[in-house]
């Protein structure tokens, strides 16, 4: 349980206050705001810099576990959070506490003030110069960073020369600020390749968009490496393969579930072999890849009221996935746990926010899919109603598809009356995936 911070609170609050939109892609404020800081982007250790669309996080998780195996200490800069807003920010290894979280809110917010007046900024902007400011003054030996949203104009495109930057897999996503162009949208996430920087590309959907990220990276001098060209990564029974002009490695299975896992995992030791300015070896990769963790990502809840209402045998699963490619993750594990050694028939708990499209993420998980109860996302997300996402889950292919007033009450009615065991599967967004983790303690 998160001790309340009331003085925290309301000043997390306050951050959104000075720009009437979430969402107002520009490099201009930020740029304005950390100038009046001192530009402490400038002050940074080596910055790992990646865009996407999925597995971003996944990839820093991969990144950090590998350069904390080999000794390193890492700052990583993440969003959004599922629990508690320090989570964004991982200053030398550990969580930023409250009093420096809130002692460097009021400093970003006062270098705002000009001839009185204080100056528009966002609220993912303001967070970034907060993280920025932070890993200026805390001595590390790395900088992750995710990008929030594209890339070109993202806030977190800031640095003139990243130590390595990387692309993961390009799906569709934020619709009303990239179109429906897989191209054109790979085109805005490789705005963060810079000249003479490695630019590293996951496995992607089709050629146009390797296509259109090859170009880009031409057209700035970056030093692209493709997967499949350069290095790849292939499933093994014991784990996966990794290999690249360098090195040829056997290991294990990570401890992120999902084949999916394999290609971030491989992102990230991509980013690693671009340059030859940190030693991790095969040693220190097979132990980060048995200490990673990233919740809410095929995440195996095993305790809090949610477990509790579970028979024996029952488990309970917990996925952030939102848009087309995450769908189709799930349903290749949902393939995996039917030919396991133990398959349980699959039903579904699903809530989704109101500017996505639900039928992408359950199209793939419908052959699977015994039953489903819909929710609405608990808080303040803009979220479908339950009967709404019910509904699309029928026009998905799930046949019996209802709704249900919580996630308490979808468990239950899932329980309700069956005795052998069975797979629940959460999932339909990242504040899904955070407010269970808060209510399941």
């Amino acid at each position: 349980m998160i001790a309340p911070n009331p003085a925290l609170d309301a000043a997390l609050a306050g951050l959104g206050r000075l720009h009437p939109k979430i969402i107002d892609l520009s490099l201009g404020r930020i740029q304005a705001r950390l100038s009046a800081l001192g530009n402490p982007e400038r002050r940074l250790p080596p910055v790992f810099h990646v865009a996407g669309t999925n597995g971003k996080g996944s990839t820093i998780a991969f990144l950090r576990a590998f350069l904390e195996a080999a000794g390193y200490c890492c700052h990583v800069y993440t969003s959004p959070h599922l629990v508690s807003f320090n989570e964004r920010i991982r200053l030398a290894g550990k969580l930023i506490d409250d009093d420096m979280l809130l002692s460097l809110i009021r400093e970003v917010e006062a270098a705002g003030t000009v001839d009185g007046v204080e100056q528009p900024i966002t609220n993912f902007e303001i967070t970034t110069a907060i993280a920025v400011l932070a890993f200026s003054r805390v001595p590390a030996d790395a900088c992750l960073i995710e990008v929030g949203l594209g890339g070109r104009f993202d806030a977190t495109n800031l640095f003139p020369r990243p130590y390595a930057t990387a692309v993961t897999r390009i799906s569709r996503d934020h619709r009303q600020f990239f179109g429906d162009v897989l191209a054109d949208i790979a085109g805005e996430k490789a705005g963060i390749f810079k000249h003479g920087v490695p630019a590293i590309v996951a496995e992607q959907p089709d050629a146009d968009v390797c296509d259109r990220l090859t170009r880009e990276a031409e057209a700035v001098g970056a030093k692209l490496s493709l997967h499949g060209r350069d290095w790849w990564v292939a499933a093994t029974l014991a784990g996966f393969r990794y290999r690249d002009a360098n090195r040829d490695l056997d290991l294990p299975a990570p401890a992120l579930v999902g084949r999916h896992q394999l290609m971030n995992a491989g992102t990230a030791l991509a980013m690693l072999g671009a340059s030859d300015g940190f030693a991790v070896d095969a040693a220190a990769v097979s132990r980060g890849l048995g200490s990673v963790e990233w919740p809410g990502r095929l995440q195996r809840l095993t305790r809090g009221p949610l477990v509790d209402l579970l028979p024996k045998g029952w488990e309970l699963w917990l996925d952030g996935a939102h848009n087309d490619s995450g769908g189709e993750a799930l349903g290749m594990q949902a393939a995996e746990w039917q030919v396991a050694g133990s398959p349980l028939p699959l039903d579904i708990v699903f809530g989704v926010r109101a500017e996505k499209r639900p039928a992408d993420v359950l199209r793939p998980l419908a052959p699977f899919a015994s039953r489903l109860r819909a929710i609405s996302i608990p808080g303040d997300a803009p979220s479908l109603s339950a009967d709404e996402a019910a509904r699309a889950a029928h026009s998905a292919g799930i046949a019996d598809a209802a709704s249900a007033a919580s996630p308490i009450d979808a468990v239950k009615a899932l329980v309700a009356g069956c005795s052998a065991p069975r797979r629940i599967l959460i999932c339909g967004s990242l504040y899904l995936a955070g407010a269970i983790l808060a209510e399941n303690g």
